[in-house]
């Protein structure tokens, strides 16, 4: 799916934090409603079968526990997307990247082949419905996430190129498959974040480590031989660049992905680099935006929601903008759409206990318009409020409240930009007063029982202040789109 992420080095972020971001997208013209839910060891498969590419895969024995963010609509596969198990590993897949004819030439994509003319079926290989239900419940780091599915990939290919991400609290992992069956891998270093929007990002490779220690790279053990055999390396200087090597620089990419990548490192980087006029060093056309850059500050939850929410604030693309030249309105893909399913931000807080130092922070529908609210990962169960998500349109679940908030702000966006502005202000603040709360409660606390007790009563405490709050929003931005109707009517009927 279409999808944006950011990735934020313990030494990069406000508080120590390892954290990990994704956005989820649907294709076009679609919506896929989403839920935040625990996964118990019971529900797990021992033999799986993918509904999208019919592959069939043996699974481990002894799965742990893991939450995830699946699809609350069934007849697609699962789609489990991102979480965190019981070893305190979190995962977000995937972020589908491009790749160029001659790599997909030399290692042609698993496609499924369905029985006809007399043929027996061909299972496809894995793909982003997948991958994190595959890969989650049986790893215990970061690292081990990435030597999983890399194994995974070799064995069984994949149909579609995707960039996955792997943590723990003390690393970060960035993946990227390389056609049907290669794959490369970079620990993301301490201080810095990355931005990656829908292509391949990864700008330099080191294959000497990468085959040997592995102590930065990893990556498939014949990638030498693929990269020799296929002539993919194109750099003058011997050090390989594998955006050159395995990724695209198509005109689709100056509209749909470069952008992106510019907006997040000018926001997080504005005066290192000159980003907008004719002597700009990086613009949206870009082909060589760094992959990962070092703050001008220490990056904070807020600055990650605001953006993967972005839509070109304060630029001439802005499509919600009353100034600037008109023809460059919307000229490019906003990172904050319409199309957003979800945000997940995983946050892995070194200052804390270990069974309480991770929060997923969730917000659901489009990122514009909606708010990120934290909740402890390490638990059995997660609110109704944001698990119950169903086909039906209802205001008893985030989901299907925040889309209908997206759906009449964007219609009433003059009118109910401070509404919002002020739910997101006040949801956020009010997340982290109550998790404040539970940090100091947990502090006294030694039983382990207990203990759980308290993170899934914090839990619910966020929830409910959350719907309380969301439903005053729904109504105010109600409230305004209603006054813009088009059979409105000034005069008063009294």
């Amino acid at each position: 799916m279409a999808c944006t992420t950011i990735l934020v080095g313990k030494k990069a972020s406000y508080d120590g934090s390892t954290m990990i971001a994704r956005n989820d997208d649907s294709g076009s013209e679609s919506f896929t409603p989403k839920k935040f839910v625990v996964v118990h060891p019971s529900e797990q498969p021992t033999h799986y079968k993918s509904e999208i590419s019919h592959v069939e895969i043996d699974l481990p024995d002894h799965p742990m526990r893991y939450t995830a963010m699946p699809n609350a609509v069934k007849g697609e596969g699962i789609w489990a997307a991102s979480g965190v198990n019981a070893a305190r590993v979190g995962m977000t897949a995937t972020e589908t990247i491009t790749s160029n004819p001659r790599v997909l030439g030399a290692d042609p994509l698993v496609m499924y082949q369905p029985a006809e003319d007399g043929k027996e079926e061909v299972a496809g290989g894995i793909g982003e419905e997948d991958i994190v239900y595959i890969v989650l419940p049986y790893i215990h780091s970061a690292r081990e996430g990435v030597q999983r599915l890399g194994s995974l990939l070799e064995q069984y290919g994949t149909y579609e190129m995707n960039g996955i991400a792997f943590q723990d609290k003390d690393e970060i992992w960035w993946l990227e498959t390389i056609g049907g069956h290669h794959w490369i891998a970079r620990r993301v270093p301490d201080d810095v974040y990355v931005v990656m929007p829908n292509q391949l990002g990864l700008d330099q490779f080191d294959l000497e480590d990468a085959l040997g220690e592995q102590k930065e790279y990893m990556c498939s053990a014949d990638m030498r031989e693929f990269i020799q055999q296929y002539h993919l390396d194109l750099s003058t200087d011997g050090k390989l660049n594998p955006r050159d090597a395995f990724g695209s620089h198509d005109d689709a990419d100056h509209v749909y992905n470069t952008p992106r990548a510019w907006y997040m490192e000018r926001c997080l980087n504005p005066h290192t680099r000159k980003w907008d006029g004719a002597a700009a060093d990086y613009t949206p056309y870009s082909d060589d935006l760094p992959w990962c850059m070092v703050p001008e500050r220490k990056v904070t939850v807020e600055d990650v929601k605001y953006v993967l929410s972005s839509h070109y604030q304060g630029t001439p693309y802005d499509p919600y903008g009353a100034y600037g030249d008109k023809s460059e309105k919307g000229a490019f893909r906003s990172i904050g759409i319409n199309r957003n399913d979800f945000l997940s931000v995983i946050q892995m807080r070194p200052d804390q206990p270990a069974d309480s130092g991770i929060l997923e922070w969730v917000a659901f529908a489009s990122n514009a318009f909606n708010t990120l609210v934290p909740f402890y990962a390490e638990v059995t169960t997660t609110p109704d409020y944001l698990s119950n998500t169903t086909a039906e349109v209802s205001t008893d679940n985030f989901y299907w409240a925040s889309r209908m908030i997206a759906a009449m702000a964007d219609a009433s966006y003059k009118k109910s930009i401070f509404h919002i502005e002020r739910y997101q202000e006040h949801v956020m603040a009010k997340g982290h007063a109550l998790i404040h709360q539970y940090d100091e409660r947990l502090a006294k606390e030694q039983d382990e029982t207990k203990r759980m007790q308290l993170r899934e009563e914090a839990n619910e405490r966020v929830a409910k202040m959350l719907k309380k709050e969301t439903a005053a929003t729904l109504n105010q931005i109600l409230y305004e789109l209603s006054n813009l109707m088009k059979n409105s009517y000034s005069r008063s009927d009294a």
